[in-house]
């Protein structure tokens, strides 16, 4: 059975990431890129399905484990009876290759560790031809080649056995000596690449980190907590591409035996401009810059093939199936791998994407006549689209609807094309903008609030009410003041309330069109903390960002969903779009001090 998703740390290269368990093993990893086939996928199964556990022989006890101040280099300590060890787990950054290396370091006494290996490629659906191979760079030590179709993983480090498709093995530290175990993925038609200088990609690694965490500017009590989510957010935007996963993993159900598990292995227009403001608001320019040339890239051509999620380098084909090599998380199935919802015509991520644009240009990226083309295609295909109803935020897999919170975010796409034109003097048909603009104002009012409830609803004709509705004073639509906002924020308070935390909507009401119900949505959460700062609840702001912030686990990482009843963590981890709502609501809480 796999660990609690709370007790998984990740490392990554920013190209693809592990997830660790707090016992030492690696039960997760796809590579060479966060999307690839699993090479370890014990997560959504078990040991079979195949994972690396680096541990003390016999039992111990991890006592404590940490990143590197502003890193993700893993330390964890491990205590026995006969002596105290380290493991220092990293994916090196910047070697261009794929490695995962785990260093034992003697802390005191002797204690005998053991490796298990379980390579598992393809989701665990073929287990490679192994075999022991020379490796003469460094006499004494050993290579383990693993070669299944188009992939290879070769293993240095001490000597394993094989013994029914696991291989084994046993080895000593004692105090002051250091054994290193280096994993190295490759294309099977080519040669293995030469034994990595441990060392020295260590120090590199620990250097690249740091300096990207020494932008960052203390704003408040919350510093911790917001280093580590712009990291995070940091670690799952792949290096080459710019593209912004939503989260490293699959299929992690939001409720233990559920079938909302879905693949969040892509880049979601929506979470990645998210993620992209919460980078820009603390300094990160560069990122800005990477990630518009990516949208560039991913959207050119016809507006009207615009999807709302992109693979890692703009691929469009997210096709979704099935799988049946693994038997998911805890039994929970099915399993997905691809995202049927790239199909969807979900109409906020206009806003989202033009808000987040206008925030580079505000930031000083300079636009160009491709950049600016391009937006005003958009909003002209906005404009062809604006009277149809959509999926929604949820990207609801139920009947279409015109969901409030869609229609608010296809305001604001108007909303800052029109600023770009009066700032900066661009060429557009402002004029028209603004009356598409003032259309959507009227018809919100109209139809997306409800003078009965006092609240804006979740779509029109809908008495419910929807988490999204928080957003509307984000963007500006009302203030977070105004009487009308706040009577949503007490209806949503009376209706997605759950022990303390908000759920995103009623899932038991059908409308997403699936079974069974679900866990409190974290960034939901998040989002009514900033809600209450910029309303002047700053002390219920506090309380409940104290409570969120206190979900996180060990290593400071949230994952979609939590169990407020166990404390336990549900759906993909870690998950971006958790930890830049933290990081929105941590800025809205400094604001208001």
């Amino acid at each position: 059975m796999p660990r609690p998703i709370q007790d998984y740390a990740l490392i990554g290269d920013c190209h693809t990431a592990a997830l660790v368990a707090r016992d030492g093993s690696i039960d997760w990893l796809c590579l060479p890129r966060f999307d690839s086939a699993s090479t370890f996928g014990a997560l959504l199964g078990d040991e079979s399905h195949g994972h690396w556990s680096v541990a003390p022989a016999g039992g111990g006890v991890c006592t404590s484990r940490r990143y590197r101040e502003g890193t993700f280099i893993l330390e964890s300590r491990w205590e026995t009876p006969s002596g105290v060890i380290e493991v220092v787990d990293l994916m090196p950054h910047g070697d261009r290759r794929a490695d995962v290396v785990r260093r034992v370091r003697g802390i005191s006494g002797e204690v005998a560790v053991e490796q298990v290996l379980r390579v598992r490629f393809d989701y665990a659906d073929s287990i490679p031809w192994m075999r022991q191979v020379p490796e003469h760079a460094e006499p004494g030590r050993h290579a383990l080649l693993a070669v299944a179709g188009p992939d290879a993983v070769i293993v240095r480090g001490p000597r394993l056995t094989a013994a029914d498709h696991v291989h084994r093995g046993e080895f000593v530290v004692r105090q002051g000596e250091v054994v290193d175990i280096v994993l190295t993925w490759h294309p099977a038609h080519r040669p293995p690449p030469p034994a990595l200088d441990v060392d020295a990609q260590i120090a590199a690694t620990e250097t690249w980190w740091h300096e990207w965490a020494t932008h960052f500017e203390p704003t408040g009590r919350y510093d911790e907590h917001v280093l580590r989510s712009l990291l995070v957010l940091r670690a799952l935007t792949h290096e080459d591409t710019g593209g912004i996963v939503a989260a490293p993993t699959t299929s992690l159900p939001e409720l233990i035996g559920g079938e909302r598990n879905w693949d969040y292995r892509y880049v979601w227009l929506r979470d990645a401009a998210l993620t992209l403001e919460a980078l820009m608001t603390h300094g990160y320019e560069q990122e800005a810059q990477e990630w518009r040339s990516w949208l560039l890239r991913a959207i050119a051509g016809d507006p009207a093939d615009m999807q709302i999620m992109y693979g890692l380098a703009g691929e469009r084909r997210l096709a979704e199936w099935e799988l049946d090599s693994l038997p998911g998380y805890r039994g929970s199935t099915p399993v997905r791998i691809g995202n049927a919802a790239s199909t969807q015509y979900q109409g906020d991520v206009f806003g989202e994407v033009m808000r987040a644009l206008e925030q580079a240009r505000d930031l000083g990226v300079a636009e160009d006549s491709f950049s600016w083309a391009l937006q005003v295609a958009l909003l002209g295909r906005l404009e062809e689209t604006m009277d149809d109803p959509d999926h929604g935020i949820w990207e609801i897999r139920g009947p279409e609807r015109k969901f409030t919170h869609s229609r608010v975010m296809m305001w604001a796409a108007f909303d800052s094309g029109i600023r770009a034109v009066e700032r900066f003097g661009f060429e557009a048909p402002a004029e028209h903008w603004r009356h598409c603009r003032d259309q959507l104002r009227e018809e919100i009012w109209a139809h997306g609030y409800d003078e009965g409830l006092g609240s804006f609803v979740q779509s029109y004709g809908s008495p419910a009410v929807d988490a999204s509705l928080l957003q509307i004073a984000q963007v500006g639509f009302v203030a977070a003041d105004d009487p009308r906002m706040l009577g949503t924020v007490a209806q949503i308070e009376r209706e997605l309330m759950r022990d303390g935390l908000l759920m995103r909507y009623r899932a038991e009401s059908g409308v997403d069109g699936l079974e069974g119900s679900e866990h409190p949505f974290l960034a939901c959460s998040f989002w009514l903390v900033e809600q209450y700062a910029r309303s002047g609840r700053l002390a219920d702001a506090e309380a409940l960002m104290d409570r969120l912030v206190g979900f996180a686990n060990d290593v400071g990482l949230l994952s979609e969903e939590v169990d407020v009843a166990t404390g336990d963590h549900m759906g993909n981890t870690p998950q971006a779009l958790s930890h830049l709502a933290l990081v929105r609501a941590a800025d809205a809480i400094a604001a208001s001090r």
